[in-house]
């Protein structure tokens, strides 16, 4: 009955029938393939090409075009892929994980499915771990995608800009994933479309799939640096606000906590900073740091807004007065109370962007992988990419001996042993790979084999291009090599001659890892293609996995049974409990995995708009449109806070609507509580609307062609700002977020609620940035689009990228003219309350 329903149930045996079938007929086309010329064979890229822009789906095309490069494979390369690389290559192609063992030949599998995806012209990404193997499987697939007519890029971290937008354009790109997740993020923060690299991410193979997409998962890839604000500006803005007075130079509205600069108000900022204007576009930090400073002294009360502890500022959440500690406020008011508070002011926004590879890898259209080790890691990779892992059979039949697991007394006892073993098969002319789980274990053991004289060579993973060397020479007789356990990944260990007589290699683990898929590579090195070889793991009693699951008692069995260091134990039993120990510590790390992507998962969401909402900036001729939406909403909720719908109009605050009107919208004087008056919230919001949108036609006539750069200066310096901000702050919340659990709150929960509000909160606060200084900013100057920070990963060669020689708009030069001087058009009126903007 079992036996029935493993059949029924098991997929992989499903999977492997319908990859037969897919090699049988690719293998029945080998005669008409050899038939062709190199020309034929190359031609058949445009054949293709016009049947699938013709309908052809690429599974209609997958027999043909396989046999077309497995043909041209044994042509170029001299390598004639097999059966089991053919069922390799369709499992990629569907999206999915072929667990391939070492030395199977994974990276000529990956050629038939990256042929026929690369034939809808959309790009497919060949993700390898480090740039030492991105580089020689270009080189050497190179050759092979080279004679089947097809371009390929190599991605590298020293290239500039237009090097890595070419090396993106090849119809195949070779990457590590580092590179690929840095330069999405750096895309996604140019100023000009023309400086991204990336095109719209299609298809990738992920080389070593469960080292990149399980292993590096809980690292994020982070663009850090300081945003270009000084701490000193918030110092000097305090200092001005501390002698401010009430309706004299600002007013306050207690409901909405609103305060804004009155005429007065304006006319001493720019005594005090010696500035002609205040809503000149030069000075919109300057402008920004005193509305800042003006909310942190009017509307911040402390003790009930926030508190001061240990020379931190601790904000209280107001509905249940509880201090939340690790949230900071954000948009630079955070930093302006610690200035009001005279405390050291903390530096701001180091966070400009980031991203873990776990979300960056799911954005692509099709995604696969290969590896020798992902059955373990099976519910991962379908829970979380979607992907199945498809184990495909080995050409020859593993013949390997893996014996069982040696378990010594102590660590000592251990090195002890392995070294004699190591010693009598160098002796032997075996070759030899000691795998170890820490640099400081292969340090040790390396110096006790200087001592015994046993020539060897040492790796960790220090150099990558060194590290393939030794891995090659690994397999020679005699050789004895000491690696960490992931070091040699992606490179072959080929047996030296008369190695196979004395046993094939030999590979001696001196820990269990904490993941079995480890253990699996370090074993996986010896015995490819159907070589010989043996695996052996020395273990003791004082290993940290050893202890995890009570070995206390089988260390006390041994000392009463009066076995020393000389004498192990070895027994399936123990082997059996150390893997079990190690499928718990799976789950765990599982777990935690898991959830970091819900967390990501709420960053992710916000990204996708935020990136959308910034390239459509990038992207679009007139941004009149979104930018008139974000007016009318800035006005709708404004008009809803001074004059709500739910209040008599008697307890309306009109007179307040009026000093946001002038301090954010209009000149003064434009609109005034009178204009307002008897009339309905809804006909106040049209009335407002109409008001602005006049007034933007007058600012389309008197900007003339700089208009439309003029809007995407200011909506790419809000939604930076506001952006980083808002990252940062997110990251403040996640940090503490955990402490939320000892009220019995689902932090989870907590974070996906708060950051939903965090958000909707920096949205409007775009709004309100790009509704002031697109009505107010004043510009005499050529615009340019500004960086708001500097981060940490950009390449020093990308600035002044290509989008800054954009051509520049004409300018015709006139005088300054200030806010309070005669208005150049001769009326006699204030320059502000005229143009109220320069007329070049």
């Amino acid at each position: 009955m079992l036996g029935i329903l493993n059949k029924v149930f098991d997929g992989n045996k499903r999977d492997l029938k319908k990859f037969e079938k897919v090699a049988d007929k690719v293998e029945a086309l080998s005669t008409d393939m050899e038939r062709l010329s190199d020309a034929d064979l190359r031609n058949k890229k445009e054949e293709f090409k016009s049947r699938h822009e013709n309908g052809e789906a690429l599974e209609d095309l997958m027999v043909e075009s396989f046999a077309v490069v497995r043909e041209s494979a044994k042509r170029v390369l001299g390598l004639h892929p097999y059966r089991v690389q053919i069922m390799g290559g369709v499992a990629l192609h569907d999206g999915n994980i072929a667990e391939m063992k070492t030395g199977e030949g994974k990276t000529l599998t990956s050629t038939m499915p990256v042929y026929l995806n690369a034939i809808s012209g959309k790009g497919v990404h060949v993700v390898t771990v480090n740039e030492y193997l991105a580089s020689r499987d270009a080189a050497e697939m190179g050759q092979l995608y080279d004679f089947l007519g097809l371009s390929v890029g190599l991605n590298l971290n020293s290239l500039t800009k237009d090097e890595k937008r070419e090396a993106y354009a090849a119809d195949i790109t070779y990457s590590t994933n580092n590179e690929l997740g840095f330069d999405y993020l750096r895309d996604n923060m140019v100023l000009y479309k023309e400086q991204m690299v990336q095109r719209p991410l299609n298809f990738a193979v992920i080389d070593e799939v469960d080292s990149i997409l399980v292993d590096e998962a809980r690292t994020p890839l982070i663009i850090s640096g300081q945003a270009q604000k000084s701490t000193q500006l918030y110092i000097q803005t305090n200092a001005f606000v501390r002698n401010l007075t009430l309706d004299d130079d600002y007013t306050y509205d207690e409901k909405t906590k609103g305060v804004q600069l009155t005429e007065e108000g304006i006319n001493k900022a720019e005594s005090a900073f010696r500035i002609d204007n205040l809503f000149d576009m030069t000075h919109v930090t300057l402008n920004h740091h005193i509305t800042q400073s003006l909310k942190a002294h009017v509307s911040m009360k402390a003790d009930f807004d926030y508190v001061v502890q240990e020379g931190t500022v601790v904000i209280v959440d107001q509905f249940t007065g509880r201090l939340m500690k690790g949230r900071r406020y954000s948009d630079g008011l955070h930093q302006a109370i610690e200035a009001k508070e005279g405390l050291e002011i903390q530096n701001e926004s180091m966070t400009m962007a980031s991203i873990t590879f776990q979300n960056f890898f799911r954005m692509y259209k099709k995604l696969s992988g290969m590896t020798g080790t992902a059955k373990t890691e099976e519910e991962e990779f379908r829970n979380i990419y979607n992907m199945r892992v498809v184990a495909i059979p080995t050409n020859r039949e593993i013949i390997r001996d893996d014996r069982a697991d040696l378990i010594f007394a102590s660590t000592k006892g251990k090195y002890m042993a392995a070294i004699e073993d190591i010693a009598e098969r160098h002796q032997n002319g075996q070759p030899v790979l000691v795998g170890t789980v820490a640099i400081e274990t292969s340090e040790l053991i390396a110096a006790q084999l200087k001592r015994k004289g046993i020539p060897h060579n040492v790796l960790n993973a220090k150099n990558h291009g060194h590290e393939a060397e030794i891995i090659t020479n690994a397999g020679k007789r005699g050789a004895v090599t000491i690696a960490t356990n992931m070091a040699g990944r992606g490179t072959d260990i080929k047996l030296g001659e008369g190695v196979k007589e004395v046993g094939g290699l030999a590979v001696i683990g001196t820990e269990r890892h904490e993941s079995r898929r480890i253990d699996n590579q370090l074993r996986g090195r010896s015995g490819r293609q159907g070589d010989s070889g043996v695996t052996q793991f020395y273990l003791s009693m004082e290993d940290d996995l050893m202890r995890r699951f009570g070995s206390d008692n089988m260390k006390n069995m041994m000392t009463r049974l009066g076995m020393d260091d000389t004498q192990p134990i070895q027994s399936r039993m123990v082997t059996r409990a150390v893997e079990s120990a190690q499928k718990r510590v799976e789950g765990n790390n599982f777990d935690a995995r898991k959830q970091l992507l819900q967390y990501d998962d709420v960053l992710r969401q916000q990204r996708e708009v935020i990136y959308k909402d910034r390239f459509d900036v990038l992207d679009s001729e007139s941004l009149r449109n979104i930018i008139e939406k974000m007016l009318e909403s800035t006005i709708y909720n404004i008009v809803d806070q001074y004059a709500p719908v739910v209040e008599e109009e008697d307890k309306w605050d009109l007179k307040g609507l009026e000093n946001f009107i002038f301090a954010n919208l209009l000149a003064e004087g434009k609109i005034v509580e009178e204009d307002l008056r008897g009339k309905s919230n809804d006909d106040i919001k049209a009335y407002i609307v109409e008001k602005v949108t006049e007034r933007y036609d007058e600012r389309e006539i008197e900007l003339g062609d700089r208009m439309r750069e003029f809007e995407k200066v200011i909506l790419l310096r809000s939604i930076d700002t506001k952006w980083i901000d808002h990252i940062d702050a997110m990251d403040q919340l996640r940090q503490g977020i955990h402490l939320r659990a000892y009220g019995q709150i689902d932090p989870l929960r907590e974070y996906q609620n708060e950051g939903f509000a965090m958000f909707e909160t920096m949205q409007t606060a775009i709004n309100e940035d790009v509704s002031k200084y697109i009505m107010k900013s004043e510009i005499r100057n050529n615009l340019e689009r500004q960086e708001v920070a500097k981060g940490q990963a950009v390449n020093p060669k990308e600035e002044g990228g290509e989008g800054k020689k954009k051509k520049a708009q004409p300018v015709r030069k006139t005088n300054d003219v200030g806010r309070n001087q005669p208005c150049p058009c001769g009326s006699g009126k204030k320059f502000k309350q005229c143009h109220g903007v320069s007329s070049n």
